[in-house]
């Protein structure tokens, strides 16, 4: 997986090609790529109810994301209260598979859908949401309306990501400008009638090789995308330093379908694999100690971090050891497992002001894996192409000219509230800075992880990013995590170099 491939022009014409085949109403249709707009989102196309209607082509579940409607949840209780969301995460797993496995019916008959799947998943949203309410009611005070978070809904595929229409909200850190330029980039039907996907393989219609995504409407190519980022001006008192970690590209092989941030002592609590760099020790039942005391990958030992995202997956029929196993096969996870070609871990200072020391163990998750069904507003990370990394994609994967490699690219909170190392939702405690680059009142800038993991892609390959089953695989759900675990010297370290404007390794 670490060669370097050749990839000819033609090869991305034929995955350009067999993309733009899918599967909608009664047959085959032509789907038209869309170039990317402003803030690095491509052009949506008019918004579609989500409602079900009969004839209508529904393609997943919809349910709100309860953590979002949470207080705060007393330290005595989140144990619990995790338990209770990573249960209602697998719920959600169930519902979608009874719903993949019954999809013809549904279209048939919207009441069978209403009847077998929702009202069943709403009835077992409801007690979960009980339980969480009295868990917070021991120690604390009792949330109210959360039941009213308990039904879901079946969705259409119809990449306005949860009705938010593509608007950025303030995530993106390099404020880009890019326009769309109206080019259509899905053309050439080609005479595959989309059964192949630019390797010979049959992916099910468009629908990738485990039935539920990738789609055409999920791939452009970078070369029809304006340019859209732009630096952020730094002004005097900015710490202009950077520092630069080596943990090396998970070439040992150390993968989980765990969470230990968001499902802590839950197996397979985030339903799709992980690549991690960094501290061995981390599985679902890490505790900070353990963390404290686990090995690391990182050239310097005084950096016992975890880093870890989801895997990606070339979609070429060859399926990995974890094809039976949960967060593989059992969640919808299937293909090669490939390996990044490079993987850089670039720490950098604010352009308004000075950088304080990270606290131990502070926990950041950036991006969201439910982005699909959530909607965009946590959606921050992408996707772009070496040689092209102007153009920055967050709802499409790019198809990479000759000699250019896909990148995939996350950029952490860089603001902390200065008392918390978690929250009750993994969020509120750090923030983004705004498009000035100052925090909001209250928090104070830390160092800011940037990660960039470099892939060689296959010729003519097409990949996916692993996810949630019912996240279909979608580019806008990927994300990345860390939990800090630099000794305080090597913290102390980074601060000054940041802070004094070097560049340290």
């Amino acid at each position: 997986m670490g060669r370097t491939r050749k990839r000819s022009t033609l090869a991305n014409r034929a995955i350009a090609a067999s993309a733009a085949l899918i599967l909608g109403g009664g047959g085959l249709v032509a789907a038209n790529f869309y170039a990317s707009a402003g803030e690095g989102w491509s052009s949506p196309p008019p918004q579609q109810q989500n409602t079900l209607n009969t004839g209508q082509q529904v393609s997943t579940i919809d349910c709100p994301e309860v953590a979002n409607g949470l207080p705060q949840v007393p330290d005595q209780a989140r144990g619990e209260v995790d338990r209770e969301l990573a249960n209602m995460d697998s719920q959600i797993t169930d519902a979608y598979q009874r719903f993949a496995e019954e999809k013809q019916r549904i279209q048939q008959d919207p009441r069978f859908a209403e009847n077998a799947i929702l009202t069943p998943l709403k009835d077992k949203r409801l007690a979960a949401i009980e339980r969480i309410v009295i868990a917070i009611g021991r120690s604390g005070e009792r949330p109210e309306s959360l039941s009213s978070l308990a039904p879901c809904k079946l969705q259409a595929d119809d990449t306005t990501f949860g009705g938010d229409q593509g608007q950025d909200n303030g995530q993106d850190q390099d404020n880009g400008q890019g326009q769309d330029d109206g080019q259509d980039q899905g053309q050439d039907n080609g005479q595959d009638n989309g059964q192949d996907q630019g390797n010979g393989q049959d992916q099910g219609q468009g629908q990738g090789q485990a039935g539920n995504g990738p789609v055409a409407g999920d791939f452009v190519d970078i070369q029809s995308v304006q340019p859209n980022v732009q630096k952020a001006r730094q002004l005097r008192g900015a710490s202009r330093g950077s520092f630069v970690t080596d943990c090396g590209r998970n070439e040992n092989g150390k993968f989980n379908p765990d969470n230990v941030i968001v499902a802590p002592g839950v197996s397979n609590g985030a339903h799709h694999m992980h690549d991690y760099v960094g501290n061995q020790a981390n599985d679902a039942f890490a505790s900070d100690d353990d963390l404290a005391r686990g090995q690391t990958t990182c050239r310097n030992q005084g950096d016992k971090s975890t880093y870890f995202w989801p895997v990606l997956r070339a979609q070429n029929g060859q399926n990995e050891n974890d094809a039976n196993a949960d967060g593989g096969g059992n969640d919808k996870n299937v293909g090669e497992i490939l390996t990044p070609s490079q993987v850089t871990m670039n720490f950098v200072g604010s352009p308004v002001s000075k950088v304080s020391a990270m606290p131990r163990f502070l926990r950041i998750i950036t991006g969201d894996a439910k982005a699909f069904t959530n909607g965009d507003a946590n959606a921050n990370a992408s996707w772009s192409c070496t040689g092209f990394e102007d153009r920055q994609l967050k709802d499409k994967y790019p198809i990479c000219p000759q000699g250019s490699q896909v990148v995939r690219t996350f950029k952490f909170q860089s603001c902390w509230d200065g008392q918390n190392t978690d929250s009750a939702n993994h969020r509120t405690h750090v923030a983004f800075a705004d498009g000035n680059g100052r925090c909001p009142q209250g928090f104070r800038a830390i160092p800011q992880l940037v990660q960039r993991i470099v892939y060689d892609v296959p010729q003519g390959t097409v990949f996916a990013v692993d996810s949630f089953p019912e996240q279909l695989h979608k580019p806008i759900t990927d994300h990345g995590d860390f939990i800090n675990v630099f000794n305080s010297r090597l913290m102390n370290q980074m601060v000054n170099c940041i802070n004094g404007g070097r560049r340290c390794a």
